[in-house]
């Protein structure tokens, strides 16, 4: 069965590597989920998870109290429940293979779900703001403000225990802080943190649509969170000079993800090989893309269209 989940050539666009999860269907991911949890913890009722599941899809729908809809076409709930998905397989990947490591219990494989989950609610605008138009214009300080809404809701859950470190946990997968300067109180959260980095690096860039997301999605949220142009003493340095821009540095930016899933980030990725049994199909989806960003010619970006990345052996 796994070869054929690694047919990579006829993915459907709103599928996962697997090409059988909807991952633009909360049901779906919520279900897969909810599976993966009930093969390691039998005995065990998801009843956090389920309801922070439950949660998000009325934060990112407009339907939680005080919060406006989701707004951001690339920081969405798809983008969300992709990630969801791939630190529930990573947490799985690892406590298969985990020999004499530290045991990934029930309540920490939860936590690491619900991270997951909300690990860019900092992008949502409250609906009392009236100096943001766009919660891309977060885009700086989105992992803070995630951490402090998670500290707030962990109580409301009966995750309360986990209230401040869930901050913690969260700014692994962002840049607001370097990844060795982040305080955990036990090595075992930085392990749940390092899977969840490395669960957002994958999970986007394997995305069957993920270089035309970057065109067409990214670049407008890195104009308005004010990250196309670096301040120096000398003036400005132009980082992405242009969607397209963005799109054929697709290559280089994988090299530096690279260096943080490895390094950084301890190398987490690749307990999703133990997961899938035996072949990293995110690594391999995410491969490909690099692969079709390195052959864009110069009418690069209108290739996209013509030949997605999903059609490129």
């Amino acid at each position: 069965m796994l070869r054929g989940w690694a047919r990579m050539n006829f993915r459907r666009s709103e599928f996962d590597v697997t090409n059988r999860i909807n991952t633009t269907d909360p049901v779906c991911v919520k279900l897969e989920v909810a599976r993966i949890h009930r093969q390691l913890y039998a005995r065990s009722q998801a009843d956090a998870l389920i309801h922070a599941f439950d949660d998000i899809v009325r934060l990112y729908r407009g339907e939680y109290p005080g919060y406006a809809a989701c707004d951001t076409d690339y920081h969405d709930l798809q983008h969300v429940l992709e990630v969801t998905l791939a630190m529930a397989r990573l947490l799985d990947g690892y406590e298969r293979s985990r020999g004499d490591g530290p045991a990934m219990a029930d309540k920490l494989f939860q936590l690491g779900v619900i991270c997951a989950l909300f690990h860019d609610c900092g992008y949502i605008r409250k609906r009392s703001d009236k100096r943001h138009r766009n919660g891309a214009e977060y885009t700086t300080r989105h992992v803070t403000r995630g951490a402090r809404f998670l500290k707030g809701y962990l109580p409301t859950i009966g995750m309360e225990e986990f209230a401040d470190v869930a901050g913690s946990i969260v700014h692994f997968t962002g840049y607001e802080r370097p990844v060795a300067s982040i305080r955990v109180p036990a090595p075992i959260y930085r392990l749940v943190g390092s899977l969840l980095g490395s669960a957002d690096i994958i999970a986007q860039m394997s995305d069957r649509c993920y270089l035309e997301k970057c065109r067409d999605r990214l670049f407008p949220e890195f104009v308005a969170g004010g990250i196309t142009k670096k301040k120096t003493g000398d003036g400005e340095i132009v980082i992405f000079a242009s969607a397209e821009d963005l799109v054929r540095k697709t290559p280089s930016f994988y090299q530096n993800a690279s260096r943080r899933l490895d390094t950084d980030l301890g190398g987490c990725y690749q307990y999703a090989k133990t997961h899938f049994g035996g072949t990293n199909l995110y690594m391999d989806a995410v491969q490909q893309n690099v692969r079709f960003a390195e052959r864009l010619g110069p009418g690069g970006i209108a290739s996209l269209k013509r030949h997605p990345p999903s059609t490129i052996n």
